[in-house]
């Protein structure tokens, strides 16, 4: 292997760095979409059937540090007393979280494999330069030669090996984010539905020690449809 770096000659080295950090993200996105980590089994069903639980402000944290669908519900959960406008509007903000989190480092692997056989190709730009600088009056040094073509050829090699898992990775990694994406809309859509529709539910049985009961907030639309006294 050294031998082989050593042909390829200094454009080797780039190379080497861009093959590194593109395994690294590989990895990466593998174990951030498990799916313990994306979509925990049953976490959706217990929610919809316990939306009238009273939950805290470190319980909804927690939740969304779990997992990307639990990021999406607590989003939900936290805003469970306020009306259909505002709850929708936390559903989205918290559905943008979760899509940059599933994002993260694809637009660098995208990069990678735009850049990767430009750099193959750079080495190879050298290596004929190389080949012709051996030339001379006298003839051509054959180690200057076998040098220039070695590096040439090395470069244009290693590019390609690096940009084509690249790209098969970044599609399928784009291809599952769209497809976790969908998952957790319905996933947001389903609970604002049960919320909207059992508004009761959502609102804790009793009030906090030392609170005195409350009547539930009145929406927006009803606050403005109601007969001047």
């Amino acid at each position: 292997m050294w031998s082989i770096i050593q042909s390829a000659g200094w454009p080797i080295w780039p190379l080497i760095f861009t093959s590194v950090l593109t395994l690294a993200i590989i990895f990466e996105r593998l174990w951030a979409l498990r799916e313990e980590r994306v979509w925990p089994e049953n976490l959706l069903e217990e929610t919809l059937s316990t939306t009238q639980k009273v939950r805290s402000v470190e319980q909804c944290t927690e939740m969304a540090e779990q997992s990307l669908l639990g990021l999406v519900l607590a989003g939900g959960l936290a805003c469970r007393h306020r009306d259909r406008v505002h709850l929708r509007e936390a559903l989205e903000v918290a559905g943008r979280k979760a899509e940059s989190a599933l994002e993260k480092n694809l637009s660098v692997l995208s990069m990678i494999v735009t850049i990767a056989p430009l750099m193959g190709l750079l080495g190879t730009v050298v290596g004929m330069i190389e080949v012709f600088g051996s030339q001379s009056s006298i003839g051509a040094d054959p180690t200057a030669l076998a040098h220039g073509i070695s590096t040439a050829l090395y470069n244009t090699a290693f590019g390609l090996i690096i940009a084509i898992p690249a790209a098969i990775a970044h599609r399928y990694f784009r291809i599952n984010t769209q497809d976790i994406l969908g998952k957790l809309e319905d996933a947001g859509r389903a609970l604002l539905e049960k919320i909207v529709i059992n508004p009761q539910r959502a609102l804790p049985s009793t009030p906090p020690p030392g609170v005195s009961a409350a009547r539930p907030p009145a929406s927006l639309g009803s606050s403005l449809n109601r007969p001047a006294l």
